[in-house]
């Protein structure tokens, strides 16, 4: 199973990334994580990444695509992947696109999640007093919708022309949620090795 998991900041794509990777033995692939890695051994690149995350900009495609790459390159990813938080510009889903034929991979789909934003934000605003995440600020969070809804919801519309978009509802329990995504990976006939 290869798979993305799409959707705006909180709407649970970490959460859900994390459930499948698990349950299948997939490689979860989260720029998210790997950033954040990268910031708490305040390696160069985390201290570029810090700049633009704590003002809720996406960090440039480059630097993204070059640490996706690597774990798409590895062992892990031939036996399945679930992206998390990656592609987030038509750009890098055109990079992302030129990354899988390099290294031999097909994706299966891209797991639409879909949240109210009003919801979004209560639940971002929450996180970041639960986890002492500076991204996470009310304003930086409305900023961060913003650029999902100006440079992120065109990757969705790419992957719909593609016809791999598959839309779940994840407002509601996340176990509702992980079933959702687990029948919607099954009827639409993707493969998975359990």
């Amino acid at each position: 199973m290869k798979l993305i998991l799409f959707g705006p900041p909180g709407v649970g794509k970490g959460t859900q990334a994390k459930r499948l990777s698990e349950k299948y033995h997939l490689a979860h692939i989260s720029t998210g994580d790997l950033f954040r890695a990268a910031i708490k051994k305040e390696t160069p690149l985390g201290q570029t990444a810090k700049q633009y995350l704590d003002k809720g900009e996406l960090v440039p495609d480059s630097v993204t695509t070059g640490l996706v790459e690597d774990i798409l390159a590895s062992p892990e990813a031939a036996v399945g992947f679930v992206l998390d938080g990656f592609p987030r510009t038509v750009p890098q889903a055109e990079a992302l696109e030129t990354l899988l034929r390099k290294h031999r991979h097909t994706l299966d789909g891209v797991i639409n999640l879909v949240v109210a934003e009003a919801e979004l934000i209560r639940r971002l605003s929450g996180r970041r007093e639960a986890e002492h995440r500076s991204d996470d600020s009310e304003e930086t969070v409305r900023h961060r919708m913003e650029i999902y809804h100006n440079s992120t919801e065109p990757v969705l519309a790419y992957y719909r022309k593609k016809n791999l978009a598959i839309d779940i509802d994840a407002d509601r329990l996340i176990d509702m949620v992980t079933q959702a995504i687990e029948n919607a990976v099954q009827h639409n006939r993707v493969k998975v090795q359990a």
